[in-house]
């Protein structure tokens, strides 16, 4: 054994990187976040723990969610990484058969759509078969607050959470973005239902969809599976069928994810 070959045991670690990995757990925790709340939670300087963001940041592992508040969030690299070490390549591989399966019972299209900050961002779709259908490109980007997935997504996070993000406002998008009073009771008949239900209102015109939210194993929101169906094609009576397939297919993906 060389002198660079030292046991594991004899190897002492390292006081920043510990830091830096605790402040990690921190904001994955309790995102969004600021600097002052993470010194007092970690008993940490400021400057340490500013220093520890910024790397974080460079690593790509953390991204500012609010800037004007300069509160910080978790971006989707820990989730990814998290599976590959569980044998699972993509988190896009792990939903793709259940997505594959809820287009084909209803033949319409499916979206699966990962939190990013106050956006979710559209990362796989399944296409319905039929000539008159609904189209949304993968990587398309959109507010929390102006989709049925996200309202999903809002439904299932602490009160507290929620309230901040609809207290933000909602930049560079064009579409409509539904004012904090009609979403908070959107996301209340959610919260109650278990499903979102957008007639035609906010982002797709003409569309009516259905979302349910997706767990982490910790049971905290970070995605979304939404069945996207033309107005005109869209019948009241097939609410209740529809809401069920879609939840059945959120619950299974989540537990996919919590036994990954």
């Amino acid at each position: 054994m060389t002198a660079t070959d030292k046991p594991a045991s004899s190897v002492r670690p390292l006081s920043s990187a510990l830091s830096t990995l605790r402040i990690l757990d921190e904001v994955a925790a309790r995102q969004p976040i600021g600097v002052s709340e993470l010194a007092r939670i970690t008993a940490m300087p400021k400057s340490s723990v500013q220093r520890c963001l910024v790397t974080l940041r460079e690593a790509g592992w953390l991204r500012i969610v609010d800037p004007d508040r300069t509160r910080w969030g978790v971006t989707m690299k820990a989730l990814t990484i998290g599976l590959r070490c569980s044998g699972e390549q993509d988190l896009r591989d792990l939903a793709r058969p259940v997505v594959k399966r809820l287009a084909a019972e209803t033949d319409e299209t499916v979206h699966f759509s990962l939190r990013d900050g106050d956006d979710i961002l559209v990362v796989a779709r399944e296409d319905s078969t039929q000539v008159v259908r609904v189209f949304v490109e993968v990587g398309t980007r959109v507010p929390l607050r102006a989709s049925s997935a996200g309202v999903a997504i809002l439904a299932g996070l602490e009160p507290a959470e929620a309230g901040e993000v609809l207290g933000r406002p909602v930049k560079g998008f064009a579409g409509p973005v539904p004012k904090a009073k009609e979403l908070r009771a959107e996301i209340a008949r959610t919260a109650e239902r278990g499903y979102a239900l957008n007639g035609s209102a906010w982002f797709r015109p003409q569309v009516t969809s259905f979302a349910a939210a997706v767990a982490d194993a910790t049971g905290r929101p970070f995605a979304a599976l939404t069945l996207a169906i033309p107005e005109t094609r869209f019948s009241p009576a097939d609410e209740e069928r529809l809401a069920r397939l879609i939840v059945s297919a959120a619950e299974e993906i989540s537990g996919l994810i919590s036994s990954a």
